[in-house]
């Protein structure tokens, strides 16, 4: 893949051997990062979060109940925090958290305790 941003630089990405070779030059100077396949991987699913976020447009931040999160709620914080899945068992409630490198966890919350919120995600059918 090669990116052309008219005079200001080029942004190259290829294989290189067993790694994965990214090149970003500008009239300035050039630097060349090689990595892992998996490291690749990561870098594009980081970039993809990073996308989402900046096109959400402005933080609505805003404070739910437990168990009124929803798939696709992000978390208020330094780091995004992606709600992937929630099921309340009584008074207490499941959450599947997914950060944006990939990595996810399970915590549980009392349903009744406050989560601020960065973003809130779309409605089941929306």
């Amino acid at each position: 893949m090669t990116n052309e941003h008219e005079d200001t630089g080029i942004l190259d990405v290829a294989p290189a051997g067993a790694q994965v070779a990214i090149r970003a030059a500008t009239p300035s100077g050039e630097h060349t990062f090689l990595c892992t396949p998996a490291r690749a991987r990561e870098l594009a699913t980081a970039l993809g979060f990073a996308a989402d976020e900046a096109e959400s447009g402005p933080a609505d931040h805003v404070t739910v109940r437990a168990d009124e999160l929803r798939r696709g709620d992000v978390r208020d914080g330094d780091r995004p925090m992606t709600v992937d899945a929630v099921r309340t068992d009584g008074g207490t409630v499941h959450v599947t958290w997914s950060s944006g490198a990939g990595r996810s966890w399970n915590q549980m919350y009392d349903a009744a305790a406050s989560i601020p919120l960065r973003r809130r995600g779309r409605e089941a059918g929306a």
